[in-house]
């Protein structure tokens, strides 16, 4: 009897892994018609809130914000200065560090999305108390 009680822990029922990531590809998918409309993937959606939250930014930093590896966050900022939102340059005082601006466009494109928060706060359709609960857990997972 105990070998099977052992395998209930193989059940996706019971993996907290599965719940999140059903819901984030679900959320992302969500997403995708909003930011179809800005010309912006969900990865590049929230590299330009970095960039309209801090203006100018070095390439770690934005890795550190994301989560992301410079592997990934790379060809995303390259993506992102073809399509004039941003500009990378290297750092006048220390030329491994490279410096990510927003332009113009950028900020222009900031007043565009500035529906998209609030039309999938609607989407998501959860109390605030419960949205900040969510909140504080999924980065106390996040930050270990």
């Amino acid at each position: 009897m105990k070998k099977e009680n052992e395998y209930e822990a193989l059940k996706l029922k019971n993996q907290i892994c599965f719940p999140l990531y059903a819901v984030s590809n679900m959320i992302i998918r969500r997403y995708k018609p909003l930011l179809d409309e800005l010309d912006l993937t969900y990865t590049q959606y929230i590299a330009m809130m970095v960039l309209w939250e801090h203006k100018e930014v070095n390439e770690k930093k934005i890795g550190e914000c994301l989560f992301l590896n410079s592997g990934t966050l790379t060809p995303l900022l390259k993506k992102l200065e073809a399509k004039g939102l941003l500009t990378r340059t290297r750092d006048k005082h220390d030329e491994r560090n490279l410096v990510i601006s927003i332009t113009k466009k950028g900020e222009e494109l900031k007043k565009q999305a500035i529906h998209v928060p609030f039309e999938m706060a609607q989407e998501l359709n959860l109390e605030p108390e419960d949205a900040e609960n969510l909140y504080s857990i999924l980065y106390k997972i996040l930050e270990q």
